[in-house]
């Protein structure tokens, strides 16, 4: 279907590691968030919560959002009405069905993230 960048890793620090990635890597806080309003003039990039617009929160009570991998989706240029994040982070432990991201076992994740190049990019396909 199309194959996306990856462009930072987010973590918290609570909880892992800065984890070994040739990624940027940046610390998540319990205000960060990323905004998913179309309408807003920071769609589909992070926000500091509280938040006027419509925003997902980043600091995750169940794991799912320990590591995030910002991936290229709607990004150079942002479109509104496009779609927000894709994300790429860790699963449930039952793997349920995500909100449109991509969802690995922790370990899995982090294997992912040490064999990562600058150009590495994932594909999807249907």
């Amino acid at each position: 279907m199309d194959c996306f960048a990856l462009r930072e890793v987010l973590f918290w620090p609570d909880r892992e590691d800065a984890p070994e990635a040739v990624l940027d890597c940046a610390l998540l806080e319990q205000s960060s968030a990323w905004c998913a309003d179309p309408g807003d003039e920071a769609y589909n990039q992070p926000v500091s919560l509280p938040y006027a617009g419509h925003a997902e929160s980043l600091w995750r009570e169940d794991g799912c959002y320990d590591i995030v991998v910002v991936m290229g989706y709607n990004d150079r240029p942002i479109v509104p009405g496009c779609g927000s994040a894709v994300f790429l982070h860790v699963a449930d432990a039952d793997f349920s069905p995500t909100k449109g991201g991509i969802a690995l076992a922790r370990e899995d994740l982090l294997a992912f993230l040490r064999a990562c190049s600058t150009d590495s990019r994932i594909c999807i396909v249907g």
